[in-house]
Parts: structure tokens; sequence; C-alpha cells
């Protein structure tokens, strides 16, 4: 929690710095209201309680009921939390609980979207490190609210041999015995491939998983043929969800999308005073 803390001080400087002069000078000070959070769009919730805390650090004193807890369904118009306080307070924390809250709803409703198109499938869909620095933990967690799986948190976790890992160390073969040597019992190997020469050269030096990086669907099928179950399979490459029928009855089993965390559209909440 201590870093989530440090984003939120870093946001209300960013945003407040030497004060609300708006806020300051047209509302009296001993001014207590009450405030509704609401969807304005169909959504699935998540950072409800980096919300809260947003409120809590500017005022300790301000009364923040949550009505809908992370990876709830909300529909539009629906009540998502209540506050009562200091109206100051309540107007300075506005904008900053409902940036966190609108990015990170935003990126589970996005999510779910996709966890929806494979419904039937044994498929996961999972998420990339393509998150907005410094708040990779909170759009991770945001993923999870909307039903997607986290792929690694970092470079520390899980191995992921790219292209430019290979070329650097010689070919597929030798970046994998490389890893080999170095990995920890619970560290997951996991190499790109491109085509389905590379694909049999991967296989042959045991990786857990096999990405295919932007193959035709016909050719994630051979792929698939080659592979026969000896290393899990993870397509990735511009997934969009109008593609991703045509990846559903490949028999892979996870689908990576950077969308969800680099390109989610912001989640339509507001708040209103009363």
């Amino acid at each position: 929690m201590n870093h989530i803390e440090t984003l939120i001080k870093l946001a209300l400087e960013e945003d407040i710095d030497s004060g609300d002069i708006t806020s300051n000078s047209t509302i009296d000070s001993g001014s207590t209201s009450t405030a509704q959070i609401l969807s304005k769009a169909d959504l699935v919730i998540s950072g409800i309680e980096i919300a809260k805390l947003v409120f809590r650090t500017i005022d300790r004193s301000i009364s923040f009921t949550a009505h809908k807890k992370d990876g709830d369904r909300c529909t539009r118009g629906e009540l998502i939390a209540s506050l009562e306080g200091n109206t100051r307070s309540l107007l300075s924390g506005e904008r900053i609980a409902l940036n966190f809250l609108q990015h990170l709803s935003g990126i589970a409703t996005l999510t779910n979207s996709f966890t929806n198109a494979v419904t039937g499938t044994s498929i996961q869909i999972l998420d990339t490190r393509k998150t907005i620095p410094g708040y990779r933990m909170l759009e991770k967690a945001a993923v999870k609210d909307g039903g997607g799986t986290n792929h690694r948190l970092g470079l520390y976790d899980h191995f992921l041999i790219k292209n430019n890992h290979i070329t650097a160390a010689g070919s597929i073969s030798k970046s994998l015995e490389l890893a080999h040597k170095s990995r920890k019992a619970e560290q997951k190997i996991e190499i790109e491939t491109r085509t389905l020469d590379e694909v049999r050269e991967a296989l042959k030096g045991n990786p857990d998983i096999i990405m295919l990086d932007n193959m035709k669907p016909e050719d994630v099928k051979k792929a698939i043929s080659i592979i026969s179950g000896k290393a899990k399979t993870e397509v990735s490459g511009n997934i969009t969800l109008e593609r991703i029928d045509d990846y559903k009855n490949t028999e892979i089993d996870y689908i990576s999308v950077g969308t969800l965390t680099h390109s989610a559209k912001a989640a339509d909440i507001h708040m209103l005073i009363s």
C-alpha cells in the first residue's frame, strides 16, 4: 500500500499544489455536503478502495461508503459510492479519485469484454507489461477485476525470450539453453516464435510456453499440431475483439492483449454534490 499511497500523494500534489483556489474562494470553510459517485454507462468497477483512499488522504473525516466492490458489474445510473464531509475536501478530491476510478474501471470493463468473447473455451486472457509507469500493480489488479489473468509482473518473475534476446544470444536454441541453466524451480520459461520453423526449434528446447506472435489463424492451428501438448501456447500480436473469434477454436491456452492496459477507454463515471 505504501506505493499506492505515494502515487496518490503525487497526484494530489500535482493537482492541488498550493491550494484549490476555486473551492477555497467560493465555498465556506465550514460547509459540509453529501456526494454520490455514479456510473454513466454499463461497466465493471475497479479502484473503489483507491478512490476512498484519495478522499481520506485529503481529509480523514470524510465518510466514504462503497455500494459496489471491485469486480462488480454496474449499469448506467447505478450508485457506486456515497460520501459525506467538508465540501471543500470533497471537491478537491473529486478529480483525482475519479481519474483512478475511471481509468481502472475502463481496464476492467475492456478486459471483461475479452473474457466474455472466449466464454465456453478454456482460453485465458492475459495482460502484458504495457502499463503506465508506476501503475502496473493497479492496472493488473483491474485486469483481474475484469476476469482476466495476469501475465508476468515484471522482468524478474517469468522468462520471456523475445526476438531481441534471441538475436543477442545467437539463436532460439542457445537462448533456451541459457535460460534453463539460470532458472529457479518456480520460474516458467516462455519463448516468442514467428514462424513454424521457429516453433519446431523452440520445441526442442523444452520451454513451458511457446508464444505464437502475429501468426495467422491457419498457422496457429499448424503450430498447435506441431507442439502437440508439449508446451502451453500463447497467441499475441494485435488481437482485437473483432479478431478474437478467429482464434477461439484453435485449442490455444492463452491470448495476451496489450490493449487491455495501454488503450482502454476510461469508464464514464461522475460525482455529484448534493
